[in-house]
């Protein structure tokens, strides 16, 4: 009889894997190991309103939640709260489109332009694209972009999909009508060095990418203009009449939980989850090597202030290139596994994205997979 531990390992030795998302189950070992700790209960006659806190402009964010969002960028020294309004959204999503309608919308002119320097989150595009406003327009590669107007432009530092640590591009400092949007949902110690405190008008954050709950669905976005963080919220009523306040409470003792362990040496999460992404990228970059047809971005080491000490960034997608002039999407589609093409992210198909941040077993076939693979390169016809 086959044990039904060999029983999946067959299933998923012949499965196709999808490394397209980045869904973020590595981390569940973790809080299997945490436990009780984190569990929430709700009574059938608690969180029924749909209000919050009447006196917060944003109504319909959980005060308990607000304060574990402060408490833990201060621990974590990631991001400057003080003066600055905290909106909530389901997910960093919603507060992207969200950020982008309010600064639409008290821009002088419109359609206002939105640009991203490539290789660009891919769903930006769809993003600022979907529902067809006219209040802006999505005018792609930031590093092009020469429309006079006012603009917008999305900074995701450490950079979806490559890892690399961005800024601003355009860089049009006498412009009043350009405008910024920095999303940091994986400026976080066990990707990258936390190297500064980060002090930027509109910052976002996603709670899927720092803890590995994604089905809870909740980000949050540090706003210092009152006009943008009303407009924000305005958004978020009209869209969804605000956010799951039983998600709000469960990240909000999550969060807690992160800031009180994060300085344990036994129960640091960030530093399960450091060596935890390390030991990964040496397994993938020893392949790479091996291979000598892939290619993969390197990342400079820095000063981590969280740490107290200099190590290398981590991300959490893999930058995957070749050598070949192939298309790179569909030859691991050959070996069954799914990916992010590169000309989603304004790239070409000589590159993919593909997630660090699937469960081990999974990751292990990829790595295997890959150390396999042998290319056929593309003919022009």
């Amino acid at each position: 009889m086959v044990k039904l531990e060999n029983m999946k390992n067959i299933s998923l030795s012949d499965s196709v894997i999808n490394l397209d998302h980045g869904d973020p189950t590595a981390y569940e070992e973790y809080w299997r190991k945490i436990g009780d700790r984190c569990t929430v209960t709700i009574r059938g006659c608690d969180l029924m309103s749909y209000f919050s806190d009447v006196n917060n402009m944003c109504w319909f964010l959980e005060p308990e939640l607000a304060e574990a969002i402060k408490e833990l960028h201060d621990a974590v020294g990631n991001a400057a709260t003080e003066d600055r309004y905290i909106v909530v959204g389901t997910g960093s999503t919603q507060l992207c489109q969200a950020a982008v309608h309010a600064l639409s919308s008290l821009a002088g002119t419109q359609p206002v332009s939105v640009v991203a320097a490539a290789p660009y989150y891919s769903t930006y595009v769809e993003e600022t694209t979907y529902v067809r406003s006219g209040m802006y327009k999505w005018e792609g590669d930031a590093w092009g972009f020469d429309k006079k107007g006012p603009y917008i432009e999305l900074v995701t530092s450490p950079n979806n999909p490559d890892g690399t640590l961005r800024e601003t591009v355009v860089n049009r400092p006498d412009d009043d009508e350009s405008k910024v949007i920095h999303d940091f949902a994986y400026y976080w110690p066990h990707y990258t060095p936390i190297t500064r405190r980060q002090d930027h008008d509109i910052m976002l954050f996603t709670f899927s990418k720092i803890t590995g709950h994604a089905g809870s669905r909740i980000g949050w976005a540090l706003v210092k203009d009152k006009k943008v963080a009303k407009k924000m919220v305005e958004y978020i009523i009209v869209n969804s009449i605000g956010v799951s306040k039983e998600s709000q409470i469960r990240t909000a003792k999550i969060l807690k939980v992160l800031k009180e362990t994060c300085k344990s040496e036994a129960e640091n999460f960030f530093e399960y989850g450091h060596e935890m992404m390390k030991n990964r990228w040496e397994k993938l970059r020893g392949v790479v090597k091996e291979s000598d047809v892939f290619s993969l971005p390197k990342y400079p080491e820095a000063y981590c202030y969280f740490f107290g000490k200099t190590l290398g960034s981590y991300p959490a997608f893999a930058w995957l290139g070749t050598k070949e002039e192939t298309d790179l999407v569909n030859e691991l589609r050959r070996h069954k596994v799914m990916s992010r093409a590169g000309e989603r992210c304004g790239s070409d198909k000589k590159h993919v994205r593909v997630s660090m941040l699937s469960r081990e077993d999974v990751f292990n076939v990829f790595l295997e997979r890959l150390a396999n693979m042998k290319l056929i390169k593309s003919i022009d016809l």
